[in-house]
Order: C-alpha cells, then structure tokens, then sequence
C-alpha cells in the first residue's frame, strides 16, 4: 500500500514538473508568430497605385516580423474580393488583406454571404486617397460645371467610367448625377491604369479614380477637375474641391488591414506593430507622397471603431440615394 501510495505521489509530482515546463512551451510556440510567411491580399491589380504602396509596406513589414510578407491580388468586384479570401482562411494571422472602403458598402448594395464587422479582425488602418475627376488633356471639359453642362445638352451621352460598380468614385457621382436629374453611361474598368489610358485617349469622356491618375495629370495626359478631400491638395492646389464647390461631399476612402474573425490578440499585436513600424517608414511615406496620400493611423481598436460607424454610415448614404437591392 504504501508502494501504491509513492507510485501515486511521484506520478503526481511528475505531471506537475511537466506541466511546469509545457506551459512555458506553449507560451513561446505562440511568441514565436510568424514562423513562416504571411499572405497579404489586395483586392486591386497588380501594378496600380495601391498595389504599388502595399507592396512596398508588405516588403518593410517582412522586416519587422523576421518574415516575408508576400501579396497576392485578387482584383475585381469593386474591392471585395477579399471578404470570402477571409472568409475561408485560418485566424492565424498568415492571411491579412487590405480592406478598401467598398467593402463597407457592398452588403447595403447587394446580398451578400459576409460581413465586413462580423467577418473581420481589424489591425490598424493605414491611410486614405485622393479621388478626383478626370477628363482628357484637350477636352472641353475644363471644370465639373462643363461636365453637367455636357451631360445636360446631351441626354444619356457622356460616358464615365470608374474603378467599379459601388465604388466610391461611382456612388459620388451617382449621387452628383442623381441631385440634378441627369444621366451618363457607367463604364467600369477593374484597374486604374486600363481605365486611365482608357480616358487619356479619349475611349471615355470623363474618369473617377483615386491616386493612379498622377502621372497622367502630371504630364498633361489628363486634366483633374475636381478633387473630393477636405482640402485642396498640395500636389495640385489649384483644382478645386467637391466640398468648396458646394456640393457638400468629402470622400477620402480610409483604408487599413484586417484579418479574419477571431484572431488572437498577441497575434494580432504582432501584426500591427510591425505595420506601425513600416507605415512610418521614410520610404513608404514617400511613396505615398507620390499619390497625394499621407497616413492615417488608427491602432486595432479604434480601427474597429472606424470600421463599425462607417458601416452604418454607408447604409445611410445607400439608402438615401435609393440604391439599395436587398442584402
């Protein structure tokens, strides 16, 4: 009995030696995140503006984290392509994605089978764009009042295209159009680039976009007609505003990274001080630069935040130009 009794008390003191030492263990498996490369996702093609700047940020993140950091496009749908990439993927944290604003109002658009609150695990927003108007280098099209003026004089003729159906160049100037009763053809291209040369060489008449527009208002390609910031930029300080010209819209599309729903918090500590650490770096800052962008840093939580009151605020902006389909 006693023999049972030392068999028993060693066992015991045994699983309390190796408990001692697993749990340390644990710990550091978990603090050794990223042991292998991370997938970041960017909901655009391959050689545009936000391409450009994410890679290089994914590039001075892979730094930081002791890791690469590889992106992966998967363009179309307006920028919500990512939402069933995270859908699908593991919360742990070895696949990330840049979540464009879009993807805030899509569900309000159409049915969709996610949500980007429910779906996500924000980690920290990055930056915004410049969206502007516009049109070729030697159009008549000079100001935004030419446009409507165009577009008055000829019912249903001028062509716009845009970066998609529901993105934010297309609900501005949807709700532009919609305010004075007139129409234009839609014309949407899934890459800045393809619609810019589109709009360059006169295939359309007028284009909406973000930042890919610089070189080719830089070189006279194109001339910007309106910007929609809360100020002019400094890039182009001379072209107006939406906001000045009293049409009362400021429209920035802050964009950040998120993951899929439920990650852990230290993985997700990981990730975002590593892209803090590479957002601020002189060199991704002056890549932004060169598409008139500065950072907006939000950290996890009150990402989350700007995440969830933008959500509503979209249903708002939908609902009131009547564009919503069910969903």
């Amino acid at each position: 009995m006693d023999w049972l009794n030392r068999r028993h008390a060693l066992g015991t003191l045994a699983a309390g030696v190796c408990g001692a030492f697993a749990a340390p263990v644990m710990a550091q498996a978990a603090e050794r995140f990223p042991a292998r490369p991370v997938t970041l996702w960017v909901p655009w093609p391959a050689g545009g503006a936000t391409d450009v700047t994410m890679r290089l940020l994914a590039e001075l993140a892979g730094r930081q984290l002791g890791q690469r950091v590889i992106v992966d496009n998967r363009a179309g749908a307006g920028g919500t392509l990512v939402m069933p990439i995270l859908q699908q993927a593991a919360p742990d944290g070895y696949t990330i994605a840049q979540l464009p604003q879009p993807v805030l109002r899509a569900p309000h658009l159409q049915k969709v089978l996610w949500d980007p609150i429910r779906d996500t695990t924000p980690i920290l927003q990055i930056s915004g764009v410049t969206f502007g108007v516009v049109a070729p280098g030697g159009s008549a099209l000079k100001t935004l009042d030419d446009v409507f003026a165009w577009a008055k004089a000829h019912p249903g003729e001028l062509t716009v295209s845009t970066n998609g159906v529901g993105t934010t160049p297309h609900v501005v100037f949807d709700e532009l159009f919609a305010k004075r009763g007139l129409g234009y053809v839609h014309v949407p291209y899934k890459g800045t680039s393809e619609q810019m040369l589109a709009v360059s060489s006169g295939q359309v008449m007028v284009g909406i976009n973000s930042n890919g527009f610089a070189p080719f208002v830089d070189s006279g390609r194109l001339r910007l007609l309106v910007t929609f910031g809360e100020q002019r930029t400094k890039r182009w300080p001379a072209v107006p505003t939406l906001k000045e010209l009293g049409h009362g819209i400021v429209a920035t599309s802050p964009y950040g990274l998120v993951g899929p729903r439920g990650m852990p918090a230290g993985v997700v500590a990981v990730l975002h001080e590593a892209f803090k650490v590479a957002m601020n770096d002189p060199a991704h800052v002056a890549e932004l630069a060169k598409y008139d962008q500065e950072l907006a840093y939000l950290d996890s939580e009150d990402y989350g935040r700007s995440l969830r009151e933008g959500f509503a605020a979209e249903k708002k902006v939908v609902e009131r130009l009547g564009l919503n389909k069910g969903g």
